[in-house]
């Protein structure tokens, strides 16, 4: 079966950013940079991006192009090339590509709100709330079991409807549409914010830290987990992406706008929402799954415009989360294409049913779903892609696939961090995470 590919590099690019770029960073990000100290989260967070996201964005990139498959492929193939069969390393990588389902059903719960909110920003229903009291009931009742089911059938079936036009003609055309509207809308709303009374109690929560937090496992757990769910490295989407580049793409480079492009979005997102919360006089640190839902609709009712505004702002929030979205379903549906020679509308189909099903039954428990995700089964799926990548396929084999197409080839410090720091880290938290109990 011929793949499909992506047309241009910037293409490419701009879709790996449209993974990376979605309700990891608008949505979880904010939430919990306001739970968790906030500049006291940065600093840890920032160090893990560093750290992990070059060296874990390039590795996966490089594995699925090499492979020319997404998990299942890939993996079996490494264990194939170290004399062990394909069926080992295929096991293995139903790890990742249930994880990615799972992020996927979670995240479809979430653009399920911001379509809700989308439209009842069309129709004016969002501005019949008084105060922030009501904005956050309203929230509740949308966040509820079963509690927005139409919207959030409504968000899966745009979602699948894109993947049905494949690589070329459906997620690279989007992605170019959404990620620069979704970058001005927020830059302008980060703006228009710091003119309010208040604004600078949000812009201190994010600059000055509470030292002694650092000290804090959970910190460094979290801040470590949020970097791996943001980049999208979990062993799945970014190497699915991977796997549809041609051999004189430029990986690293490539790499490296996706991580500065994913980190300027998360900062921007949490430099809109926390001082929208401090403009409302509250306590900012009572993060919450519904911070973009409360706080931003209530900035949006009191400026000038702000009808127009909000209509604008949630489409372009619902842009990156069926971005995300996009991704996230293409791991299983690639992974049904490759082993079963699934056409793509029936693999579409497959996990239309199976994510929908799902996704309608943990709507009310969607926030623990994610923290769960990003806790361990990004991580694990990251380390599972790492391992396979850095140790089962070899130092030569890495060496030539992260060179092959780049400008400036990277030197032998890279196989090190793979196999050492990142696969370290990675483990690490999982371990750190275990021994807490995970989560709360």
């Amino acid at each position: 079966m011929e793949r499909d590919s992506f047309r241009t590099r910037s293409g490419f690019i701009i879709a790996c950013i449209g993974s990376a770029v979605g309700m990891g960073n608008i949505w979880l990000f904010p939430a919990r940079v306001s739970a968790l100290g906030g500049a006291a989260f940065l600093i840890p967070y920032f160090i893990c991006v560093i750290i992990i996201g070059f060296t874990g964005v390039v590795g996966e990139m490089a594995f699925g192009r090499s492979m020319g498959a997404g998990p299942m492929g890939a993996f079996g193939k490494a264990t194939e090339k170290a004399g062990r069969g394909r069926t080992l390393g295929e096991a293995f990588a139903l790890i990742p590509v249930l994880g990615s389902l799972a992020l996927a059903i979670g995240y479809s719960v979430v653009v399920g709100w911001i379509l809700k909110y989308f439209v009842g920003s069309v129709t004016g229903s969002v501005f019949e709330a008084r105060s922030v009291e009501e904005y956050a009931g309203a929230f509740g009742e949308t966040a509820s079991s079963f509690g927005n089911v139409g919207w959030h059938i409504a968000a899966l079936i745009i979602t699948f409807a894109i993947m049905i036009y494949g690589i070329s003609s459906g997620i690279e055309r989007a992605n170019k549409v959404m990620m620069p509207l979704f970058f001005a809308m927020f830059v302008g709303m980060a703006i228009y914010i710091s003119t309010l009374p208040g604004a600078s109690e949000g812009y201190r929560y994010l600059t000055n830290p509470d030292w002694s937090l650092l000290a804090s496992g959970k910190t460094w757990v979290y801040a470590l987990g949020q970097a791996f769910f943001s980049l999208s490295l979990a062993g799945s989407g970014t190497l699915v992406y991977g796997s549809y580049l041609k051999k004189d793409a430029d990986i690293p480079h490539s790499a490296r706008t996706v991580s500065f492009w994913d980190t300027m979005a998360a900062l921007v997102a949490a430099l809109t929402i926390i001082p929208a919360m401090a403009t409302a006089g509250q306590e900012l640190t009572g993060g919450g799954p519904g911070l973009m839902f409360i706080y931003l609709p209530n900035v949006f009712a009191g400026m000038p415009g702000g009808r127009a505004v909000i209509i604008i702002f949630f489409l372009a929030v619902g842009f990156a989360g069926f971005t995300s979205l996009v991704n996230l379903f293409e791991t299983p549906v690639e992974a049904l294409q490759t082993k079963f020679g699934f056409s793509r509308k029936k693999a579409v189909a497959v996990i239309a049913v199976v994510g929908g099903i799902i996704s309608i039954c943990i709507e009310g428990i969607v926030s623990g779903w994610m923290d769960v995700c990003s806790i361990y089964l990004c991580p694990i799926g990251a380390l599972l892609a790492a391992i396979m990548f850095f140790w089962v396929c070899g130092k030569d084999f890495v060496r030539k696939q992260v060179d092959m197409g780049a400008k400036k080839k990277l030197g032998g410090w890279y196989e090190y961090a793979g196999r050492y720091v990142f696969c370290g880290l990675t483990l690490l938290v999982l371990v750190l995470g275990a021994i807490m109990g995970g989560i709360g």
